[in-house]
């Protein structure tokens, strides 16, 4: 049996969007998840400001670290690696995280590994229910991204199944529920509102199901406009909007196509494991509607806790550790943030030279 003790004790950086997260690691075992938001900055705009992002990263960031290490009771000289979201992301925002794992991977000696975004939603639920299967079928939901992704290999193997062509559905749900005047975020008002409507009050479209459409691409803009619509046509009425239902009613049409696309997905290729994360993953009817298909498709569900499902240093940490763990390279000291970074680039290698060892072997980091 395996000692913890063996296994890559590592930190990693999240900041792709409002969100300055730490987490530590050891292996697949949790040992600190420090997170720091900005959202109440944003909540004035209506929307995440880059800008506003970039400084509030630039502010928590040391603090966070410092936090997520005392929560995990370990010095910063005894990880084995940095690991940070290279991206996709905000580019001054991912640009104050990967400075900051450089000079802390440059101060302590240690291999620096620069990471997507969306791969390190999906290796984050090794957290939670051990080692994924391969191959994983992944559902990836969030405010930037609707994804869906089958990974063989999560170090270096995944390959993208669909997306959205336009809003993502955390983007829908943020719209929305401004046009409902229900504030922002979003998602968990939304969430909070649909538990007391009616589902099948209102039959709003479910884009892009059509036979001759993309079978696994998504569409929340024209569900977002009829919605808009809707509330309008009401309030010009002089009618009373029906908040819960209408919440309710979007809410199933987005979950609706969501989870009809994933087990579509699952079948086709013949994966018997369906993983769901990103911040919309949090959603409680996306998870029940989920839990039910999957079962009937004799599909084995994994969704994170909602915690490790919304942007986090975990999920950084996460992939880290299995990249040293598969003896994948690291990146090089010249690493950069990339905004629009592919999935099909799960890390960003070095150039081949062992930059560590180069360095003069002191750790500079007291």
């Amino acid at each position: 049996m395996t000692d913890m003790r063996d296994e890559p004790l590592v930190l990693g950086i999240e900041t792709s969007c409002d969100e300055t997260g730490v987490g530590i690691v050891r292996g697949t075992t949790l040992l600190a998840d420090a997170v720091a938001s900005s959202v109440d900055e944003h909540a004035r705009f209506g929307g995440v400001v880059p800008e506003v992002a970039s400084r509030a990263h630039l502010e928590a960031m040391v603090p966070t670290i410092e936090r997520a290490l005392k929560q995990a009771g370990v010095s910063a000289k005894d990880l084995d690696g940095i690991a940070v979201t290279a991206g996709p992301g905000l580019a001054g925002a991912l640009l104050v995280g990967v400075s900051a794992a450089k000079a802390y991977a440059y101060a302590l000696g240690k291999p620096l590994y620069g990471v997507n975004h969306l791969a390190s939603h999906i290796c984050v639920d090794q957290l939670e229910h051990g080692p994924l299967p391969e191959p994983t079928m992944a559902l990836l939901v969030s405010g930037g991204h609707s994804s869906l992704l089958l990974s063989a290999d999560i170090t270096s193997d995944v390959r993208p199944m669909g997306a959205t062509i336009d809003d993502a559905a955390g983007e829908a749900f943020d719209k929305i529920a401004r046009v409902l005047n229900l504030g922002f975020p979003g998602g968990p008002v939304i969430d909070r509102y649909a538990r007391e409507g009616d589902p099948e009050a209102i039959n709003f479209p479910r884009g892009l199901t059509g036979p001759r459409d993309p079978a696994y691409d998504f569409s929340f803009s024209g569900l977002k406009t009829a919605v808009a619509r809707w509330i309008e046509a009401k309030r010009a009425a002089g009618e009373e909007v029906p908040v819960r239902d209408v919440a309710a009613s979007f809410q199933e049409a987005v979950v609706d196509v969501l989870t009809r696309k994933a087990v579509r997905a699952c079948r086709d290729e013949g994966v018997d494991h369906l993983m769901i994360g990103g911040g919309v993953a949090a959603n409680s009817r996306l998870r029940a509607l989920a839990q039910e298909r999957c079962e009937a498709a004799g599909i084995r569900l994994r969704v994170p806790r909602p915690k490790l499902c919304t942007d986090n240093g975990a999920m950084v940490a996460a992939l880290g550790a299995e990249m040293i763990r598969r003896g994948r390279p690291a990146s090089g000291w010249d690493l950069s943030a990339d905004s629009s970074l592919p999935v099909t680039q799960t890390h960003v290698p070095g150039d081949g030279h062992d930059h560590v060892h180069e360095l003069s072997k002191e750790n500079l980091y007291s």
